[in-house]
């Protein structure tokens, strides 16, 4: 198989699951009762269903790779490549009948993520990305959604452009802001937003690795700027690490505005 044969199996295969799992999950999409797991985030048993479902999926299709889940597989096992699984970002959207949550898939190659992939299924938007960084890969590069390219803007912070919060950078607002904020309870999107132009930057306090694995390809690959706020590198991953509670508290900006925000968001930490 060339690698460009390879890289197609990879995008096909991210689309086509992505969009069965997400067909069903639309099916119970508001209806769905939830439980409280020990970090404070919901659960519902169609997040265990689709984590188990793109797990399977992942087996067929590539035995020979890793898979890190959000619902099940805590531990990196450092295999040269590993499959990041968030089964359903934004539960709590996902519950209460918000239509904004999505299905993340990151697959890394030695650590560190070079493909990415989110479905937003309600709004019916796939997000990917490839970033060979310096893996040496033969790949594609680039950021795409619904199969069009993206990029960040250029646009300098006022009161007209706007900024993403999470549930847990509420801090930031005590100080004044020079953006506009918004707060859309899912962190992929949350980022996405930057990646695609629509936001000057985006905050994420305490993310997992489920929460961050694809779009750091993505945001990347679209010209955002990323930075690890407790000063860490997030990638690569260290095999045997359980990575169930570890954040990992990020800032996403358009190039050149990491100066400007860091400072205002650091009080999260």
């Amino acid at each position: 198989m060339t690698a460009a044969d390879y890289w197609e199996k990879v995008t096909a295969f991210a689309q086509t699951a992505t969009d069965e799992v997400g067909a069903h999950l639309m099916s119970a999409f508001g209806k769905a009762s939830a439980e409280q797991k020990a970090d404070g985030s919901l659960v519902t048993k169609y997040d265990k269903w689709a984590d188990q479902e793109l797990r399977d999926r992942i087996q067929k299709t590539f035995p020979d790779h890793g898979v890190l889940t959000e619902e099940v597989e805590h531990i990196f096992p450092g295999t040269d490549w590993c499959w990041v699984i968030d089964p359903i970002d934004g539960t709590t959207n996902f519950a209460r009948g918000v239509p904004l949550w999505g299905i993340s898939l990151g697959l890394l190659h030695k650590g560190t993520p070079v493909f990415g992939h989110v479905y937003l299924p309600p709004i019916d938007q796939h997000f990917h990305g490839f970033l060979p960084g310096s893996s040496g890969l033969d790949m594609p590069t680039g950021a795409f959604v619904n199969g069009q390219p993206i990029h960040t803007g250029n646009d300098y912070p006022s009161g007209s452009r706007l900024f993403s919060l999470c549930a847990r950078s509420l801090k930031v607002l005590q100080q004044p802001f020079p953006c506009k904020v918004r707060m859309l309870g899912v962190a992929t999107y949350n980022l996405l937003m930057v990646a695609s132009g629509v936001c000057l930057g985006a905050v994420e306090a305490t993310p997992k690795i489920w929460d961050i694995a694809a779009v750091w390809v993505i945001t990347q690959a679209a010209g955002a700027s990323w930075c690890d706020l407790n000063e860490q590198a997030a990638f690569p991953l260290e095999a045997g690490k359980d990575y169930s509670t570890h954040p990992f508290p990020t800032l996403v900006t358009q190039p050149g505005l990491v100066s400007k925000f860091e400072p205002l968001v650091k009080v999260i930490l």
